[in-house]
């Protein structure tokens, strides 16, 4: 038992579980702000070009609910497609937002490894890595001679 108190203790520690409570507050703002853009940004103007329809209440009855003398006898059966409308150009957001993250990102890093940029300061590990990697080769080149 204490060994796996100790391992979680190393794993909280070591930043994995910060990283992960990050993400998870992250993502949850991040779906807010795509919740909003969906529903006030691109919605809308699809409504307008559709004249007027609210894609939330859109729904395919399959059959419809029969009220007799106030009492409904058999209950309405639809399939609610204007939320998997919401759904999917929530999921097309979210894709082209991360994508678009994704690639800005590759672009910084492809900078940051290439050896010929100068503007990109390199870190002080990589400086004495790439200089012991320089006198072990000079070191070789003697030892063959």
């Amino acid at each position: 038992m204490r060994k796996i108190i100790q391992e979680f203790k190393d794993f909280a520690v070591k930043g994995n579980m910060i990283d992960i409570a990050i993400g998870v507050i992250i993502g949850a703002a991040f779906n807010k702000v795509v919740d909003v853009l969906v529903k006030e940004i691109f919605l809308p103007p699809l409504s307008f070009l559709t004249d007027g329809v609210n894609w939330e209440n859109k729904r395919w009855v399959l059959r419809s609910a029969v009220t007799e003398e106030g009492v409904t006898k058999p209950e309405e059966i639809a399939i609610g497609y204007g939320k998997l409308i919401e759904a999917t150009v929530d999921f097309l957001i979210i894709g082209l937002t991360v994508f678009l993250v994704v690639k800005f990102m590759n672009a910084l890093k492809q900078k940051a490894d290439n050896p010929k940029d100068v503007t990109v300061k390199t870190p002080k590990d990589i400086e004495l890595l790439d200089t012991i990697a320089g006198l072990l080769k000079k070191q070789n080149d003697l030892l063959k001679k």
